[in-house]
């Protein structure tokens, strides 16, 4: 085992103190590891282990593949029995990665695994590895992503405050639920002794609150916990309060009450000194107990799929009676159905509905934000989608810390929840699949980066916990790297202006429309046959098609430019006349030209078209490529059209706040050499530059098993295309935006860093 020399000097491990904060451990390599294939074991790969103070990484020298493992997604560690060649170490990660490493030296293989254990489960927060991510600034502003939301900005898109609903500050320092935000909307029929008395009736003075407003019918889906009732406790405020709800909504006369917990447990929990509402003191009220089990039922779910999932050459049926013995998927359903009852109860029956589980924070938060992603196209946008987690996730206070596991925490605290939610999304743009602005890519990023800590966005379990970490200071926001990532997440199929995509989303929720979600759960299987991502493939036809638009956009402008100037009695100069200033007609020698099909030569019809341009500028020419007599309207209207679909791909459009298009992570230049707003520059080389600069076939992703760099790529690795010469590369290549001569808008486009150097020496000669 080698110790690593870094730029703070090295430190003896041996002398390492627990939970060390990552600036001051000591990175090391092992040399002869085997990774383990469970496809494959008789051909290990072998190469070299290096562990650093954020991530295991192993190099495969052979097949120049790397396996990169961050510490904060080990979710356990495992020392398996000696072998022949050496001492396996086992992680589970819980991005489902499960990787297998067989180290020769028993004591080296101890060292890493007590050091894993130690890395992957800090002691306090602030030593996770948010705290010391610091990356280019090039790459992250520290302040972008912070101020994208506000929940006041969210309630009045939705059409709050208004004469039915007002926004209360009772709770503008925490005083009376630590666990809200500071910004509560309440019916304006509350008094102030009402919320207090309703705070204290409710666990952890979780008091009913609004969640979602529906302002075509006035009906609303509230938020709060469990009643402090008993076996016959009762509150009148609390009672009050539900009336007050109620009558808020003039469009239906009673209300539902859904207790997501199994009756059952709603019934063991009033020993307890907690429970339910009773039918006898909440008068107009219908109670519905819709079943979803607890957080506990929910991790040992998870835990068996994962064995079917880890299973070496399952049969068809050893693989579905383990799928079905989970009892996940009939989970993701129970989920799916209540969040379900509640967005009909609210479209359907006009009626308002209050959410509650035990305290409020995990089926309530999981069956109100997918309610809310039902009745709201708003939230199906990537803003909407982020503006909807940080709503009921964030602000109402979703335990993240606890539930995923990112700190020492007790392990029955522990619980996929967040998972649970995600792949239900995922689940419904199985069925709807042109009803989402983001992809899968979307929703797997944000599942891997809540688990990763790299960000601050998901550290804490309430706002008020964020504020006293001081996290928009001290750490970056995810939001803000998804962002300048935007490109990425965009689902190709996405239309906004479809019907489906405009109305509200009804699942069907019977047992055979639920899938398994293989790009979640087997991912990194590289031993079955992968088949390239279809929605990459459609994104990157997409992507192909805008720039062949473009390109023809330009090349009508260029045409209409050359027939309007071939239709004008104009004297034309050679170059070396125009050079030594010579332009009587006595001086024109068109001896060595080409001439074309009436006359002229092509040098002098270009050169032509460069004066022709500079007096009328063919910027405003807006003839027809037939050259008949259409109208400029109807010209119009084509351009814009195009304009329509070349924006569509990159340039996401930016709901109610009416942003700008968001940057991306690349470095974006200038046109390097002028491109489609340079009119007056229309000689042969300048036609050819821009004819050349775009790549008119581009490479199918198959069969691609390497970059240029001589990076490996497979199935799982996200693919580029350069818009210049239409190769494909990975994402280390493509870091370069520029715009290209070939193309009429000259907006920013990837490009490889080789086409990169060959647009800028273009420039620099023109």
């Amino acid at each position: 085992m080698e110790h690593i020399r870094t730029p703070k000097g090295s430190i003896n491990k041996g002398a390492q103190k627990p939970h060390a904060p990552p600036d001051f451990f000591m990175p090391v390599q092992v040399e002869n590891v085997r990774l383990q294939d469970r496809f494959n074991t008789r051909k290990p790969a072998v190469g070299t282990l290096y562990l650093t103070a954020t991530h295991l990484i192993f190099v495969d020298p052979n097949s120049k593949r790397e396996t990169w493992v961050l510490h904060m997604h080990i979710d356990s560690v495992e020392k398996l029995p000696l072998t022949t060649v050496g001492s396996p170490l086992l992680i589970r990660c819980k991005t489902f990665q499960t990787v297998t490493f067989v180290i020769a030296k028993e004591r080296e293989c101890h060292d890493i695994f007590e050091s894993l254990i130690m890395l992957s489960k800090p002691a306090t927060i602030t030593e996770l590895y948010a705290f010391q991510y610091n990356p280019q600034a090039t790459l992250l502003d520290h302040g972008d992503g912070w101020s994208y939301f506000s929940l006041e900005n969210e309630f009045s898109r939705q059409g709050l405050p208004n004469n039915r609903w007002v926004h209360s500050p009772i709770n503008k320092d925490y005083q009376i639920c630590d666990t809200y935000p500071r910004t509560l909307f309440v019916p304006a029929g509350a008094t102030t002794p009402i919320l207090l008395g309703s705070s204290k009736f409710r666990s952890r003075g979780r008091l009913p609150v609004l969640s979602y407003y529906h302002k075509d019918n006035h009906a609303t889906i509230c938020r709060c916990s469990q009643p402090l009732s008993g076996f016959s406790a009762r509150c009148l405020e609390d009672e009050q309060m539900l009336q007050a709800i109620m009558r808020a909504n003039p469009n239906c006369n009673f209300m539902y009450v859904v207790d997501t917990r199994p009756k059952i447990n709603a019934m063991v929990n009033k020993a307890a000194g907690k429970g339910y509402e009773s039918t006898d003191f909440y008068s107009n009220i219908r109670f519905q107990f819709l079943g979803i089990e607890n957080i506990h039922v929910m991790r040992n779910s998870l835990d068996k799929l994962i064995e079917v999932c880890d299973l070496k050459n399952p049969s068809v049926g050893d693989f579905l009676s383990g799928l079905e013995n989970s009892s996940w998927l009939k989970h993701i359903k129970a989920i799916m159905d209540t969040s379900l009852f509640i967005a009909k109860a609210v479209l359907d029956e006009h009626a308002s509905v209050l959410v509650h589980c035990s305290d409020g924070w995990d089926r309530t938060a999981q069956t109100c934000s997918l309610a809310g992603l039902f009745l709201d196209p708003y939230f199906r946008t990537l803003q909407g989608f982020q503006a909807l987690i940080e709503k009921e996730w964030l602000d109402f206070g979703h335990k993240f810390t606890d539930r995923l596991g990112l700190t020492a925490v007790e392990e029955k605290e522990v619980s996929p929840v967040f998972t649970q939610f995600v792949e239900c999304v995922w689940q419904l743009t199985q069925q709807f699949p042109c009803a989402f602005q983001f992809n899968e890519t979307f929703l797997l990023t944000l599942h891997d980066h809540a688990y990763s800590c790299q960000f601050g966005t998901f550290l804490g379990n309430c706002q008020r916990e964020r504020e006293e970490l001081s996290l928009s200071t001290k750490t970056y926001s995810l939001w803000g790297y998804m962002r300048k990532n935007m490109s990425d997440y965009v689902n190709p199929l996405y239309r906004r202006d479809h019907p489906v995509t405009k109305g509200v989303l009804f699942p069907n929720t019977a047992p055979q429309n639920f899938k398994f979600w293989r790009g979640m759960y087997n991912r990194y299987e590289s031993g079955v046959h992968p088949r390239e991502s279809v929605t990459d493939t459609v994104s990157a036809m997409k992507d192909h098609s805008a720039s062949l638009e473009d390109h023809v956009r330009l090349l009508e402008k260029r045409i209409a430019g050359v027939k309007k100037l071939l239709g004008k009695d104009t004297t034309v100069l050679s170059p070396d006349q125009q050079a030594k200033g010579d332009s009587s007609p006595e001086a024109v020698d068109s001896s060595n030209a080409v001439p074309t099909e009436d006359g002229r030569s092509e040098d002098n019809v270009a050169n032509a078209v460069s004066d022709a341009s500079s007096e009328s500028g063919i910027e405003d020419v807006q003839s027809p490529l037939n050259g008949d007599s259409a109208s400029t309207e109807e010209n119009e209207e084509k351009q814009d059209d195009k304009e329509d679909t070349l924006n569509s791909t990159h340039d996401l459009e930016e709901e109610a706040e009416g942003r700008d298009v968001p940057e991306t992570n690349v470095k974006v230049e200038n046109s390097p050499s002028g491109g489609a707003g340079d009119a007056t520059d229309m000689s042969l080389n300048r036609l050819s530059l821009e004819m050349d600069s775009v790549a008119l076939e581009w490479k199918a992703f198959r069969n691609i098993r390497q970059c240029s760099c001589e990076t490996p790529l497979d199935a799982f690795n996200k693919k580029y295309h350069c818009w210049r010469c239409g190769d494909v590369f990975c994402t280390r290549c493509i870091d370069k935006q520029t715009a290209i001569p070939g193309h009429y808008s000259q907006r920013p486009v990837p490009v490889c860093r080789t086409c990169y150097k060959h647009l800028k020496l273009e420039s620099s000669l023109s």
